[in-house]
């Protein structure tokens, strides 16, 4: 963790994050970041993460499986604003080894430490070619191993 997230209140321990700036194109009416940039920033962190983690699109193609969102969940909690950075913390708190997948999320603002959006995504294992659900291959039960012990959702 680097120096300037150290004395962020994450959580959970050690996410992986994700850094973004709010642009102008992010801001709605109420002169705030639009709740759909929210849920895109953390489609963004998941897919960052699971590259990091060495599963990206390709090695999805490889075996013709991939992980898609089966649900969101978002709490807003606080405004960020123009010119702000925002960090995303994401950490794998399910993972059944079969078929399914949980990830949470936490967004603060950079500067401030404050809490902006609480978040989980379930994801679910499909066959990129039928789009069925399918088990999930044995190196996604392994890569996609827990980073945060979270009570129900495992």
């Amino acid at each position: 963790m680097s120096a300037e997230t150290r004395g962020i209140a994450w959580d959970y321990p050690a996410p992986f994050i994700h850094e973004v700036r709010v642009e102008p194109q992010h801001i709605d009416d109420f002169q705030h970041t639009n709740n759909v940039v929210y849920l895109t920033w953390m489609a963004k962190t998941a897919w960052e993460h699971s590259k990091a983690l060495g599963l990206d699109f390709a090695a999805y193609a490889r075996v013709n499986r991939g992980m898609v969102v089966r649900r969101h969940e978002l709490e807003y909690l606080a405004a960020s604003r123009e010119g702000e950075r925002v960090l995303i913390g994401t950490w794998i708190t399910g993972n059944d080894g079969k078929l399914r997948l949980r990830r949470r999320f936490q967004m603060v603002n950079a500067e401030t430490g404050a809490t902006l959006l609480r978040g989980l995504s379930d994801f679910v294992c499909i066959n990129i070619e039928t789009g069925r659900a399918t088990r999930m291959p044995a190196e996604f039960a392994a890569a996609y191993a827990l980073t945060a012990s979270v009570p129900g959702d495992n």
